[in-house]
């Protein structure tokens, strides 16, 4: 297995290439969580994945509780699956919580707060209210818990989602609501702890593998020792290669990904196909970070991926009836090349049901 063979194999394994499921729900399930700080991009990084949909498709998920958004794993907000959230929870929620407690302490927010604003929140979306943020500051300054700092109360908001009180609510317009987990995943799975970090090891690694350990405990946020221990227990449902000393781990039951060398793809920031992994080196060129943008971050970037290697970054600009989409290319590409991106914003404005103006270019 050579460096393009395990791009390949990604894309394919993470449904970019085989578009498995028709359901939003299913592909978020299917990757475990979908990192999704910028709500426009993860809808996009869900809808790539299927054929057909649209954002007002991904959105309707959303709403109707089909996916929900929550902070879990990482210190950022993820999609993840109702059927998923609790038993994720559980296994992640102390370690993201811990990377909190500076942040605790400097907020003055103990144990005694969060209880408290825990129950008042509780109170205030019991049967089915979904509030907004500003909505939300207000209940929260009424119940006696002072919220004039904005970064105090999305502490307090963070830790009631950690603490499986509140999740994602349908927007109202642009702004997003709570409401509460119990009622919006009622039917939500519990595991003990092997069995959540067998279930969690599986997940990563049929979704996102080729992947190694190290990629596993970048992606999960859990402990070398803890990632090590779900890897163990699914290892039979595994296979493995070793490539340039590192050891990468897939799906046994994996089909092998075809010739995908004119296949380009437009993806979103923060995709699962370059967060995925600590190790981005099988599908991005670190001596290319100079023509990101000012951050010099890939993670920060909507990426150009032709034959599984990101050959640029791209922008959009809404307009009123049209989505402009502006490439930054680090080499130039031949006519077949643009012909393959061209497709691939197309497909990008069908999904935004709009019309698409971009040019890229040729040799």
């Amino acid at each position: 297995m050579t460096n393009l063979d395990i791009a390949h194999q990604r894309l394919h394994n993470q449904l970019i290439t085989q578009r498995t499921f028709e359901k939003p729900g299913d592909v978020v399930q299917w990757l475990g969580a979908v990192q999704a700080q910028d709500y426009a991009a993860a809808k996009w990084a869900v809808g790539l994945r299927l054929q057909g949909v649209t954002s007002d498709d991904i959105e309707q998920a959303c709403a109707g509780g089909a996916i929900l958004r929550t902070h879990l794993m990482r210190p950022t907000w993820h999609f993840v699956s109702p059927a998923d959230i609790r038993w994720m929870l559980a296994l992640t929620a102390p370690r993201v919580n811990a990377a909190n407690a500076t942040w605790y302490r400097k907020l003055e927010l103990d144990d005694a707060v969060f209880t408290r604003s825990n129950t008042v929140l509780a109170k205030a979306l019991q049967g089915g209210e979904q509030l907004t943020r500003p909505e939300l500051v207000s209940v929260l300054q009424q119940g006696g818990i002072a919220t004039d700092e904005l970064l105090r109360f999305t502490y307090i908001m963070m830790r009631a989602e950690l603490d499986g009180i509140v999740c994602s609510g349908a927007r109202r317009g642009k702004q997003f609501t709570y409401a509460l987990l119990d009622e919006r995943a009622p039917q939500a799975r519990t595991f003990d702890r092997d069995e959540a970090l067998a279930e969690f090891a599986r997940r990563y690694f049929t979704g996102h593998g080729p992947a190694t350990l190290q990629d596993f405990v970048w992606w999960s946020g859990l402990t070398v020792a803890d990632a090590r221990a779900g890897l163990e227990m699914v290892t039979s449902q595994l296979m493995y290669e070793v490539v340039d000393g590192q050891t990468y781990w897939l799906s046994q039951y994996a089909p092998l990904a075809k010739d995908i060398s004119q296949a380009a793809y437009l993806l979103p920031n923060f995709d699962e196909y370059i967060v995925g992994y600590t190790d981005r080196s099988a599908v991005f060129d670190a001596s290319r970070t100079k023509k990101l943008d000012p951050r010099g971050n890939i993670l920060f970037s909507h990426t150009m991926v032709l034959d599984g290697r990101v050959v640029g970054t791209w922008k959009r600009t809404m307009k009123k009836d049209a989505v402009i989409i502006t490439p930054s290319l680090f080499t130039p590409l031949n006519e077949a090349e643009t012909r393959a991106f061209a497709a691939a914003a197309n497909r990008y404005g069908a999904f935004l049901a709009m019309s698409v103006n971009a040019t890229f270019q040729v040799e």
